[in-house]
């Protein structure tokens, strides 16, 4: 369930840009065509591409349209060209309609850097995100809330059946506010059909050398925010792709020529998706979240997070539960469809991680990164010494150890 302020700071965060506006329209849709035609040159001219099970992809689209869901598709990150190359693996009538293109979400510091960049990408559906001291709470997620939560499903007036009685005093001018937006409302994004979004939940590129190649990092808790605060549940796809770390190798990161030029010609790409996650294990997880807004609201501010629900012991084991599920869930494409090594287990928790991070190695010798572990703050010019790094504040629960 969404609470109706998590859906009015997702407009707001999608009103920056004109959205709604026909030329914007027609903009963001070329936009998306000449990238997706660029990266099938590049992959069809020095690259052979393998697309495994795409009709699970096609299926899961016609199910959105059809149930009214929003859909979300969930893949290991280990280069920077995954995305847009992995369009460029899909056939051309995925992107006739600009509604079906994919969302996604792109580090700021690299994606947004200038005017330019961030009115290209912005065109090219992709959203702002800080991954240095935003956290699971910032707007790039709530606007990815409000992607996944269809129009029709929107209730900005909501107030919760457990209210004894309405809000008195300074709330009730705010839900009374509330209501008035739900009546004069306009959704800052123009569309027919429930959205897609796409993530990378890792969060970084992740390369390895043998015999870690091709493991995950721990999923972050973004993505469970998606999925607990849509209005109703999405159809939850889990994807797995090799060879876009040939295209790009870390190795080449911070070379000025290097890094933009493609490599390893005749490497194959392989995509493969995976069945959507049963409807079954989201409501559960959902119904549970329900069961803690039901307990930890604030019946002064019915229509937002309290402290509780953000960063409470039962609703931050839930986000890391849901996590390591769906982390569970690209793994098991990863490890049936593509019949690759298991991953050693040590890479589910993202305990582990967060020594190996913080001792930029030192905690286990044995793992050896590709290139660079850009999770490592110090590597991060842009940031300033002063702001914390709410991506390694992880609670100390064992729900990792599934």
């Amino acid at each position: 369930m969404s609470l109706p302020e998590v859906l009015r700071r997702g407009d707001e965060f999608l009103a920056e840009y004109p959205r709604t506006n026909a030329l914007w329209q027609m903009g963001s849709h070329a936009t998306c065509l000449l990238t997706v035609g660029i990266s099938k040159l590049i992959l069809k001219t020095c690259y052979s591409t393998r697309l495994n099970n795409f009709d699970k992809l096609e299926k899961a689209i016609d199910r959105s349209v059809s149930e009214n869901r929003g859909l979300m598709t969930v893949m290991n990150h280990m280069s920077v060209v995954d995305d847009p190359f992995i369009w460029g693996v899909f056939p051309w009538r995925m992107y006739k309609d600009l509604d079906h293109i994919r969302w996604c979400l792109g580090a700021h510091n690299v994606c947004f850097q200038g005017k330019f960049l961030a009115n290209f990408f912005s065109l090219g559906k992709v959203l702002s995100t800080e991954r240095f001291g935003g956290g699971p709470f910032q707007g790039s997620i709530d606007a990815s809330i409000r992607l996944l939560s269809p129009d029709d499903t929107l209730d900005l007036e909501w107030t919760p059946g457990w209210a004894q009685e309405p809000p008195k005093g300074p709330q009730s001018s705010r839900v009374s506010s509330i209501s008035t937006l739900a009546k004069n409302y306009t959704p800052p994004v123009k569309r027919t059909k429930p959205s897609w979004v796409h993530v990378y939940p890792e969060g970084f590129v992740l390369q390895l050398e043998s015999p870690y190649a091709n493991s995950m990092r721990y999923f972050k808790w973004g993505i469970t925010r998606m999925i607990l605060e849509s209005t109703v549940a999405p159809i939850v796809v889990p994807i797995f792709s090799t060879g876009f770390e040939k295209i790009a190798p870390e190795s080449a990161a911070g070379t000025k020529i290097e890094r933009y030029l493609p490599r390893n010609f005749g490497a194959e790409v392989n995509v493969t998706i995976g069945d959507p996650v049963d409807d079954k294990i989201i409501d559960a997880y959902r119904e549970e979240w329900q069961r803690l807004v039901d307990k930890y609201h604030d019946p002064k501010n019915p229509t937002d997070l309290t402290t509780e629900l953000k960063f409470g012991k039962g609703a931050q084991s839930l986000r890391s539960r849901l996590a390591s599920e769906l982390r569970a869930h690209v793994a098991e494409v990863r490890h049936n469809s593509r019949n690759l090594p298991l991953e050693d287990k040590k890479f589910q928790s993202p305990e582990w991680w967060k020594e190996y991070t913080q001792s930029e190695g030192g905690s286990d010798p044995s793992v050896k990164f590709i290139g660079k572990n850009w999770a490592i703050r110090r590597l991060q010019k842009f940031l300033k010494e002063q702001e914390p790094d709410a991506s390694l504040e992880l609670p100390k629960d064992d729900s990792d150890k599934k």
